[in-house]
């Protein structure tokens, strides 16, 4: 009964991650065929690849919108960190009679759309653009400053601050830490799994992040990579084969990161659950 039973949970979880794997897998082979063999289901690999690469670098251009994903994802996710961190860590630190109703406030906001702000977000935006065109509208600043902390990411880091011994924050205050000292010196060693969590959580938020630049970002030049494969399956007769290769090269990334980090992204949500 027992071996009986070990089988069929191996079959259910090999089913259940072939499932998972397929859309992976068949978008993988997808990058080797034509447009005409994508949209037919074709699961064999071609030999189009070379073609699509080239069709696409000619026809796109693919390097300026990663490289503004990528700046706009990696400005975002130190700063997420960084803010995101010092207040999770002053929440549940620092005594106060209303933080906790503070705290309850910046959950609330977690019930509420990005598409209820968006366009109060644009006016203001639109508005200190006379003022201050660095920030202003179709710049990458705008469309990075409004993502840069969310209440989830304090939540997640005063949920695993509850884990972190308050014996080391007296230890460092008799030993003539400031409280600075005491956050950068033992603070983030000791909470490096939280910080990878909140790092591949916050990278890929940004990275794949599409409604608020298709509003702010204007101009080609400072387009994302969400945006130009959008942009090319708009056209009249879209070239699958190419899009399916913009979606492997834009996927690459975030893939590479989650697996370099996935043990501590497991331990860091884990630690977030326990307290």
């Amino acid at each position: 009964m027992k071996k009986f039973k070990r089988i069929f949970t191996y079959a259910f979880l090999g089913v259940a991650s072939f499932i998972s794997i397929f859309p992976f897998l068949w978008m993988v082979v997808s990058t080797t065929n034509k447009s005409v063999d994508v949209t037919q289901g074709r699961l064999l690999p071609g030999a189009h690849l070379l073609e699509n690469l080239r069709t696409l670098f000619e026809t796109v251009n693919l390097g300026t919108a990663l490289w503004n994903s990528f700046v706009i994802a990696a400005i975002t996710t130190i700063l997420t960190l960084l803010i995101g961190s010092l207040a999770g860590y002053g929440f549940e630190i620092y005594r106060s009679k209303g933080k906790d109703i503070v705290f309850n406030i910046l959950l609330l906001s977690m019930m509420i759309p990005f598409a209820a702000i968006m366009i109060p977000l644009y006016r203001f935006f639109g508005q200190i653009s006379a003022h201050a065109p660095l920030i202003g509208i179709d710049t990458l600043a705008a469309a990075l400053l409004p993502t840069i902390i969310t209440a989830f990411f304090i939540f997640l880091f005063r949920q695993n601050t509850k884990m972190f011994a308050k014996e080391l924050v007296e230890a460092g205050r008799i030993d003539g830490l400031g409280e600075i000292g005491i956050f950068f010196r033992i603070y983030i060693p000791t909470m490096k799994t939280t910080y990878a969590a909140a790092a591949i959580i916050a990278f890929m938020n940004s990275w794949n992040n599409y409604l608020w630049p298709l509003v702010v970002l204007q101009s080609p030049s400072n387009q994302t990579i969400p945006l130009l494969i959008s942009n090319l399956g708009s056209g009249y007769s879209p070239d699958y084969g190419v899009i399916m290769t913009a979606i492997v090269i834009a996927t690459l990334p975030t893939a590479i990161i989650f697996f370099i980090m996935q043990r501590h992204f497991v331990a860091g949500m884990m630690g977030s659950v326990k307290g």
